[in-house]
């Protein structure tokens, strides 16, 4: 049976399967392929061309070459398109998102929510390319004007994660396309699929060939290193993990581009004890076990105010407790599998490490009975700040819960991480709400309640969580160039 079928695509052609290289399909120079996996059931779902360094440079270089007349276009012609990408993402919404769920293992409900919240960010974007505004600035000289325009960056490189394949790549995308930027992306290993599709929704919308480009592989470095080095590559925007985050901003350095990155997160979610407990319980359950707590904006540490700690607990492992582990095709799974045997295993270790350290497991703690790379919904009480769970990005469904005394007490304890991507907490006190708001170092903060990620607002992080926005009107910002005229001789003399 194909694939296709398997996946119950209405579509058939929304799976590729070649790198998508200036509007036409592409195999690899060398002809290798590389599996993509389903990590609920450990089956293939395709095998995808194997690109490299070879294969990049064609791409970059169909980037750069589609850039003049791309650019040239007026924003509303640049809109009109976008706004077609974003139209035929909705109406193959089901199809996208069982794809999603089949390389991922996210709940199809999750899956098809995930293509929504992508396809917004081009919604938002086909509007906003037509508000890259600039300014006049009062002379200095009555000879003289001063002006400022906005000019896009130009080739852009979007390196993004498997944890949203298909809405990372749509929210950078779609504000470099607006800007008047082409793009070459490239999807983590394990997800391509997403990525691919996009491309094939792009050729149907009618973007232009090399303004969008998909380099798929199963070594991520050679790839990297292609575009962190060429010349025309302007702007590295990248979503993943700290380290290899700091690895691209070095290799960047050689050619001075711009570089974006959203990076790892330890978020706090803290519970005061004049919080609606029962609120606080529901949203921190959506926070922490969303995409089966594989996200960088999920609650990492649960900080919950001595005079409500007992209560909330108990409140907070029954609703844990009735949350189902299973393949994200069944009906009524809430949580699926982890990507993949390495993440099964940091996260056992991270559970042993705090057990044996004194935390008490209220629930799961182990390998589901599915077996497989499915985990159970686990609560840990007692969990300590020293505690490496407490200092790491668990990427697990593994809530650890921490109490505190006095908010001084609890804002150091969310402080105390390198990372500062989101913060969550709950309190009826509008006095604390602006000043645990503000004292938080995070580019992110919810307030009463556990999702913060919309198209209209920046999303991105401070300290080692990353550089530059996405979503807003500060993410079309980060593709653009900001320059200057002084046009002089102006004054009319010898007319």
């Amino acid at each position: 049976m194909s694939a296709p079928r398997r996946l119950g695509l209405a579509d058939p052609a929304l799976l590729r399967t070649d790198g998508y290289i200036d509007g036409s399909w592409t195999a690899s120079e060398s002809g290798r392929r590389f599996d993509v996996v389903n990590p609920a059931t450990g089956e293939m779902i395709a095998a995808v061309a194997d690109m490299g360094g070879a294969e990049t440079g064609r791409a970059v270089a169909a980037a750069a070459a589609a850039l003049p007349a791309w650019r040239a276009l007026t924003a509303k012609q640049r809109s009109v398109l976008l706004r077609r990408w974003y139209e035929l993402m909705v109406q193959n919404a089901a199809d996208l998102g069982a794809i999603v769920t089949a390389e991922m293992g996210k709940p199809l409900v999750e899956g098809r929510g995930e293509i929504l919240a992508g396809a917004a960010y081009v919604e938002w974007f086909a509007e906003e390319a037509k508000r890259a505004y600039g300014e006049t600035i009062p002379t200095h000289d009555p000879a003289m004007r001063l002006v400022v325009i906005k000019q896009p960056v130009g080739v852009v490189a979007a390196i993004t994660p498997w944890n949203f394949p298909f809405a990372t790549i749509a929210r950078k995308a779609a504000p470099a396309l607006a800007a008047g930027c082409t793009v070459v992306a490239k999807p983590a290993e394990d997800t391509p699929l997403s990525a691919l599709a996009l491309a094939e929704l792009a050729g149907r919308a009618g973007l232009p060939d090399g303004v969008f480009n998909v380099v798929a592989a199963s070594d991520p470095a050679p790839v990297g290193a292609e575009l962190t080095a060429h010349p025309a590559v302007k702007k590295i925007s990248f979503t993943g993990s700290t380290e290899v985050g700091k690895l691209l901003m070095g290799q960047a350095a050689g050619t001075v581009k711009k570089v974006a990155l959203e990076l790892g997160g330890n978020a706090p979610l803290i519970v005061f004890d004049d919080a609606d407990v029962d609120a606080a319980v529901a949203q921190a359950i959506v926070s922490k076990f969303r995409n089966g707590g594989q996200t960088c904006v999920c609650a990492n540490r649960i900080l919950v105010q001595a005079g409500v700690y007992d209560e909330f607990v108990d409140r907070f492992c029954a609703a844990a407790a009735a949350l189902n582990v299973g393949p994200g095709t069944d009906p009524g799974t809430d949580i699926g599998p982890l990507i993949n045997s390495e993440a099964l295993d940091k996260v056992q270790r991270l559970v042993d490490a705090a057990v044996a350290g004194g935390a008490t497991a209220r629930l799961g703690a182990a390998v589901h009975a599915l077996g497989g790379t499915f985990y159970e919904t686990t609560v840990l009480t007692g969990v300590t700040g020293d505690m490496d769970i407490a200092a790491e990005e668990v990427f697990g469904p593994v809530a650890s819960i921490l109490r505190f005394d006095t908010d001084d007490e609890a804002v150091a304890a969310a402080n105390d991480t390198p990372y500062g991507l989101a913060a969550y907490f709950f309190t009826k006190d509008l006095a604390r709400a602006w000043q645990v708001g503000e004292a938080l170092e995070y580019g992110m903060v919810a307030v009463n309640s556990g999702l913060l990620m919309t198209e209209l607002a920046p999303f991105g992080g401070v300290k080692e969580s990353g550089i530059g926005r996405e979503g807003g009107r500060e993410g079309l910002e980060e593709f653009l160039e900001t320059k200057y005229l002084a046009m002089g001789g102006l004054d009319g003399a010898g007319r």
